[in-house]
């Protein structure tokens, strides 16, 4: 969980194929944390490992307080390259202004099942961001994880602005499944350990980066 581990995962996950990573910046304690004290340390790491876009995310479990998190994004010293901001949360837009402001892109995180789809659809906000990530519920088959996967995507579809990019994920049992589906459709897909911990065998992953190799080598 310190930068440079973070860092070490980062490098051989990009070196296996990724294109961009995601981090979860933390404190010494393991607490998730968007104070600059903590991020900075982090994306500086992360950077020097690799050159590819980095990517950290504003949902509650870094910050609790919603109405904190603007103030927090103006104290940042050094930026990420995209943020992630969950729509169905408190201050959503707020929060996606603030990064607009700081000249940070912005990735719509849209939720199957809740009001966040919406949202974004009335949001002022909606053409301005760089991408969305559709985010599929946990099913427990494959067929149900897909079926719920193109549901949500022609649930999302009228509220997207034209040419929006789109990245679609599922979690646990759905993760492969839906990554299967991204391909089909040539959308992006994402995966890693916060996705799943096992390889499309079942047999359990030893790292981001042989999750990266597994999904590039079509073994999905």
């Amino acid at each position: 969980m310190s930068p440079e581990s973070l860092a070490e995962s980062a490098a051989r996950a990009v070196a296996a194929g990724a294109r961009e990573v995601r981090v979860h910046p933390r404190t010494p304690c393991g607490g998730t944390s968007l104070s600059p004290r903590v991020l900075a340390p982090v994306l500086a790491s992360v950077r020097a490992a690799v050159g590819a876009p980095v990517r950290v995310t504003t949902d509650m479990a870094a910050e609790p307080d919603p109405g904190r998190l603007p103030e927090r994004i103006r104290s940042w010293d050094v930026l990420p390259d995209l943020v992630s901001v969950d729509w169905r949360e408190p201050g959503a837009e707020e929060v996606a202004a603030a990064l607009l402001e700081r000249g940070i892109g912005v990735e719509a995180a849209l939720w199957a099942r809740t009001d966040g789809p919406a949202r974004f659809a009335r949001s002022p906000l909606a053409p301005l961001v760089l991408r969305v990530v559709a985010r599929a519920p946990n099913p427990e088959t494959g067929a149900s994880a897909e079926a719920a996967a193109c549901s949500l995507l022609a649930e999302l579809e009228p509220g997207l602005p034209p040419g929006t990019p789109v990245l679609l994920h599922g979690e646990d049992g759905g993760a492969w499944p839906v990554l299967r589906l991204a391909r089909r459709l040539g959308l992006a897909a994402r995966i890693g350990l916060e996705d799943t911990l096992l390889l499309p065998d079942g047999t359990p992953a030893r790292s981001n980066a042989e999750l990266v190799t597994a999904a590039l080598a079509g073994r999905a």
